[in-house]
């Protein structure tokens, strides 16, 4: 049984990176760049072929890190992920049957939300920490601050389209307790090699003030 919970993944730090790796060799460096800037909670996304093996590495060679895996849209996926080294996992939508699947596994789940109907859904399982995707596209702070009203005790990590200049707006939020952004791990930056310039990335995160904790 994984004795983490969805809200220590949150808390964390005030940003999650959604990591997406072309090249597993990134892994190990991307994720020592950004553990010495702040940030422990990683999201590999499930995006590309590198995925799986990158969270292998991270799980094997950075122990400071707590990596997890994005874009799980079946139980396939987080059962692949789980044997691979991932302590938690990230859907962009909600299914009772991934959401029960995760839940039975002990496997800690993010689960993606944009509607009320897909937090009710969330909520009849268990879930009351969920990921707000995509956020900007679905309402942004205007949508987040609406929910707050009938989901009061629901708290949200918004991903999709948050950026340095927008992520203090929804960190502002009383429902907000941290969000996800790709900004930390630039594919360019990762081919360059200039990982001294992610930790910096990843301290300027840190310093990124929130309300919600």
């Amino acid at each position: 049984m994984n004795s983490l919970t969805s809200l220590q993944i949150m808390q964390d730090a005030p940003v999650i990176p959604v990591i997406v790796i072309h090249d597993a060799a990134h892994a190990v460096p991307l994720a020592r760049a950004l553990v010495a800037g702040g940030i422990r909670m990683l999201e590999v996304t499930l995006r590309t072929a590198a995925a799986l093996d990158a969270i292998k590495h991270i799980a094997q060679e950075v122990p400071e890190a707590v990596v997890g895996a994005g874009t799980v849209c079946h139980p396939r996926d987080a059962e692949s992920a789980m044997r691979a080294g991932a302590r938690f996992v990230v859907s962009p939508g909600y299914t009772q049957t991934l959401g029960q699947y995760c839940r039975k596994g002990g496997w800690v789940l993010l689960p993606g939300v944009s509607t009320a109907s897909e937090i009710m859904m969330a909520m009849e399982d268990g879930y009351t920490e969920l990921k707000f995707f995509p956020a900007m596209q679905s309402g942004g702070v205007a949508m987040l601050k609406a929910l707050g009203g009938p989901f009061g005790h629901i708290k949200f990590c918004p991903t999709g389209g948050i950026t340095p200049q927008n992520a203090s707006e929804f960190l502002a939020l009383k429902n907000v307790i941290c969000v996800g952004g790709s900004w930390l791990a630039p594919g360019d930056v990762m081919v360059a090699g200039d990982y001294a310039r992610i930790t910096q990335l990843a301290r300027e995160a840190v310093a990124l003030k929130r309300r919600a904790l």
